[in-house]
C-alpha cells in the first residue's frame, strides 16, 4: 500500500511538471476562499466596501485577442443566478487588474475597458449580498480568453447579452470560486 501511495504521489507530480505549467489560470492576491466585508456591495441592505478583488492571470492560449472577467453568483433565489461585474475588451498585453479596478470612479481599469451594466443595474463591480440566512453563496469569478478584439458591444448591454457574446468567442477560461453568507 505504500509503494502505491508513493508511486501515486511520484505520478501526479510528474503530470504537473509536464502539463500543469501551462495551464490557463486565474488568481487573486487579496480574495481567498470566503469573501469578505471588503468586497461585499454596499446596497441592498448590504453595507460591504464594494472593492474589487486584484485578479492576475497566467498563460493565455495562443490566438487570445482580448479577455473578459465575470463574476457570477448561481445561488441567487432569482431563477437565473446573478451577474455581480462583467468587464470585456481587456487588451491581450494585460494580465492584471488591480485591487478596485471595478469601481468606476476608480480609474484603475484600463480605459479602453468597458465594465457594463450588472444585475444591481449599476456599471462595474457589484460585491457579494446574499439574502439574509438564505446560506452559502458562492461567486464565480472567471476570466475569458477571446478570438476577437472587441465585444462589439458597450456598457448599457445587459448581462444575457454580454454572456452570449462571450460564450461565442470564448477559447479558454479559467475560474476561482469565493463563497460569502450573511446572517441577520
Amino acid at each position: 500500500m505504500f509503494k502505491f501511495k508513493i508511486l501515486t504521489t511520484l505520478l501526479l507530480v510528474a503530470s504537473f511538471s509536464l502539463y500543469g505549467q501551462n495551464t490557463f489560470t486565474l488568481s487573486s492576491n487579496t480574495l481567498g476562499g470566503n469573501a469578505t466585508q471588503i468586497e461585499e456591495f454596499n446596497g441592498f441592505g448590504c453595507v460591504g466596501e464594494n472593492t474589487s478583488p486584484q485578479l492576475s492571470w497566467a498563460n493565455a492560449p495562443e490566438g487570445t485577442k482580448s479577455f473578459a472577467i465575470t463574476m457570477y453568483d448561481p445561488d441567487a433565489p432569482t431563477g437565473s443566478g446573478w451577474w455581480h461585474w462583467l468587464a470585456f475588451d481587456i487588451p491581450n498585453d494585460i494580465n492584471e487588474l488591480v485591487k478596485d479596478a471595478g469601481n468606476i470612479a476608480s480609474n484603475l481599469m484600463p480605459a479602453e475597458v468597458i465594465q457594463s451594466v450588472t444585475d444591481y443595474g449599476a456599471y462595474g463591480y457589484g460585491g457579494p449580498c446574499p439574502p439574509e440566512n438564505h446560506g452559502i453563496h458562492q461567486y464565480v469569478i472567471t476570466i475569458h480568453a477571446l478570438d476577437v478584439d472587441k465585444l462589439g458591444l458597450d456598457k448599457n448591454t445587459n448581462p444575457a447579452v454580454v454572456g452570449y457574446y462571450l460564450w461565442n468567442h470564448t477559447i479558454a477560461k479559467s475560474s476561482m470560486i469565493s463563497y460569502y453568507e450573511r446572517k441577520k
